[in-house]
């Protein structure tokens, strides 16, 4: 077991926290990483009011939280109230200024995660009174800003959370897949971590097992960063913002042609909407970032939980005492996990 200040602040066993993929994460999966002794979030994404009600209601019994992505809250904010209507764990806001639903969420009493991918974004985190940051590198999968790397950028981050704001809990995410990922967030300097693609290949998310079987087949070198799949589902991200995934022929023929794309993209829709339909994922979209090449199995999430949390605290055991400090910049930060037994 690994007790951080994450596990004390959100009443959890282990500091790992189920990242809310649009789409993936739903109640089965949320629940699952919670009734494992972490903490999962339902993927609210883009916004879809009758989703976020009805998974809710499937979680109902279970501590969870969700996420949404901000620039589309602010166009849909009544979405928060759903959320908040039903307790949530935690709210997590991604890809936009939080400043305009901060106080709403800490109103309600419900912790405040905010994703970051820069240190300008995590300033504007810390000035809206995030609970905790979330810290994303570019390895990531999905969408971010793609230049920065976690393993500069979270230490960064916990310098600058420990000059500002030393109550504030860190996330370190991009690139976490095992327990390796985990000990060395600790030892950079977070309270925990945020995990997609690992629980992207588990038996409980949202997945078709085509697509989880093309990602075990490929590695982090087969990803790339693109807008072409925005593009062709009608996703008006932020001009800075590109989506991680698998490369495949569709990616192969538009990445670079933008706009090419775009001239033809009734053609282009109906092409990627079939593929869809019939799982043919050399034209759809399979969404991971770089820690795929750690991934060879689909279990249940539960087990990736004690797998992670179980080999980084015997990493971690190898190299300290039974308590051992880590984070900040000179390693005396008072962030403690405490290590025991796998």
């Amino acid at each position: 077991m690994l007790t951080t200040r994450l596990t004390h602040a959100l009443g959890i066993t282990h500091p790992v926290v189920l990242a809310p993929m649009d789409g993936v994460a739903g109640a089965r999966l949320a629940t699952a990483v919670t009734s494992a002794g972490g903490l999962g979030l339902l993927g609210g994404g883009y916004g879809d009011g009758e989703w976020l009600k009805r998974e809710f209601a499937a979680a109902a019994g279970t501590r969870v939280g969700c996420g949404l992505i901000t620039w589309s809250l602010a166009r849909r904010p009544e979405l928060l109230d759903v959320a908040l209507e039903h307790r949530p764990a935690a709210v997590m806001l991604s890809f936009g200024d939080p400043a305009p639903f901060a106080d709403r969420i800490r109103a309600a009493a419900v912790p405040l995660l905010c994703q970051v991918h820069t240190l300008d974004q995590a300033r504007q985190a810390l000035d809206a009174g995030a609970d905790a940051v979330v810290a994303q590198g570019g390895e990531a999968g999905g969408h971010g800003v793609g230049t920065r790397s976690t393993f500069t950028l979270v230490p960064d981050v916990a310098d600058l959370i420990a000059d500002r704001s030393p109550a504030t809990l860190l996330l370190a995410a991009g690139g976490v897949a095992d327990g390796r990922g985990l000990a060395g967030a600790l030892a950079l300097g977070a309270d925990g971590v945020l995990v997609g693609t690992r629980f992207w290949a588990t038996e409980e998310a949202v997945v078709p097992a085509r697509a989880q079987a093309r990602a075990m087949a490929a590695g982090g070198d087969d990803t790339v960063r693109t807008s072409v799949f925005d593009i062709v589902r009608g996703y008006d991200w932020p001009d800075d913002y590109k989506g991680r995934v698998l490369r495949n022929g569709f990616v192969d023929r538009w990445h670079g042609r933008e706009t090419e794309l775009t001239a033809q993209l009734a053609e282009c829709t109906g092409q990627f909407e079939d593929a869809v339909s019939r799982q043919d994922f050399d034209v759809a979209n399979v969404t991971v970032g770089e820690g795929v090449s750690q991934i060879h199995d689909t279990p249940p999430a539960g087990e990736v939980v004690r797998r992670m949390t179980r080999d980084a605290a015997a990493r971690l055991g190898r190299w300290a005492s039974p308590t051992t400090a880590v984070g900040g910049r000179d390693g005396t930060a008072p962030r403690e996990p405490e290590v025991s037994g796998p």
